[in-house]
């Protein structure tokens, strides 16, 4: 069994999953591939993806059952003692550092109709 889920990422790459696995949600394409066809999808699916990212799950022969590729993703697989974790970022951290951050603090309207209740 092989899951790969897309975000973000053009028409056409979709168009090509569903040749050979099954949407069952959007950008979620689940089915049963050779190892082979398996390895050439995840190619083309790094090709294709662009700016989106892209995860997959297949089945594997360890502890497990399944192993993880990862594309453009802030979660990375990890191995711990043998097991496969999903390493997620920490939520504390700011995804903006200052001065890189495009957007400015307290312009939006939701933050100005707080300001002025407030008053």
């Amino acid at each position: 069994m092989t899951v790969i889920v897309v975000a973000a990422c053009p028409v056409g790459l979709r168009g090509h999953l569903t040749r050979w696995l099954l949407e069952i949600s959007a950008g979620v394409f689940v089915g049963k591939v050779s190892a082979r066809v398996r390895h050439l999808l995840w190619i083309r699916t790094v090709e294709m993806v662009k700016s989106g990212r892209a995860i997959m799950v297949f089945a594997a022969d360890n502890e497990q059952g399944l192993g993880f590729k990862v594309h453009r993703h802030e979660w990375t697989p990890v191995e711990i003692e043998g097991l496969t974790l999903m390493l997620r970022p920490n939520g504390n951290e700011n995804p903006h550092p200052a001065g890189s951050s495009d957007r400015t603090e307290g312009w939006s309207s939701a933050s100005r109709r707080r300001r002025f209740r407030a008053r």
